[in-house]
């Protein structure tokens, strides 16, 4: 019993390490340093708030220049500059609205999960037959929420200004 568990477990390092072997001689992929870092950078949460199905094919279009550094509500300005900074491109800040976030009324909502299905980020808690409430981290306030309730107790609330995301309004000229 021994002599088998000890061939068994040598069959395994062998193996694993020629599997190990073999995705470093034949990996597949860009080797793009920059696009890695910018994949790093956006969210992550796959909303398709940016008009790219996924955070992966937005970073693939801001590398190539298709797409503008402010095209990410979920990241905010605090994003658009980072990005900016990184891609050497100028920043028109002035176009990005306010970050928005879902907000659910209480009296409204009949628990019927339709909202916490629709959400990409799970930022919706709640069981069924009961009331749900909204996680403000998580949510990037995509509007897939509110296209699914069928109680219209769903809003889109502008953000409060944090640390993170709070920018100085420019004194307009006299």
């Amino acid at each position: 019993m021994l002599v088998a568990t000890l061939a068994l477990a040598a069959m395994g390092l062998i193996l694993g390490a020629g599997l190990g072997l073999a995705a470093r001689l034949f990996a597949v992929g860009d080797d793009n340093p920059l696009l890695k870092e910018i994949e790093q950078l956006l969210p992550g949460s796959q909303c398709g708030q940016c008009g790219y199905p996924g955070c992966g094919p937005a970073a693939s279009a801001l590398l190539e220049g298709r797409a503008a550094v402010t095209c990410c509500p979920p990241g905010g300005v605090a994003l658009a500059e980072k990005l900016a900074e990184l891609l050497g491109v100028a920043l028109d800040a002035g176009q990005m609205s306010a970050p928005l976030l879902a907000r659910i009324d209480a009296a409204q909502c009949t628990g019927c999960t339709r909202c916490y299905r629709a959400c990409p980020t799970d930022a919706i808690v709640g069981a069924n037959g009961q009331i749900h409430s909204v996680l403000a981290n998580a949510c990037t306030g995509c509007g897939k929420c509110l296209a699914a309730c069928p109680e219209d107790c769903i809003g889109m609330a502008a953000q409060q200004p944090t640390l993170d995301h709070w920018r100085w309004a420019k004194p307009q000229a006299a």
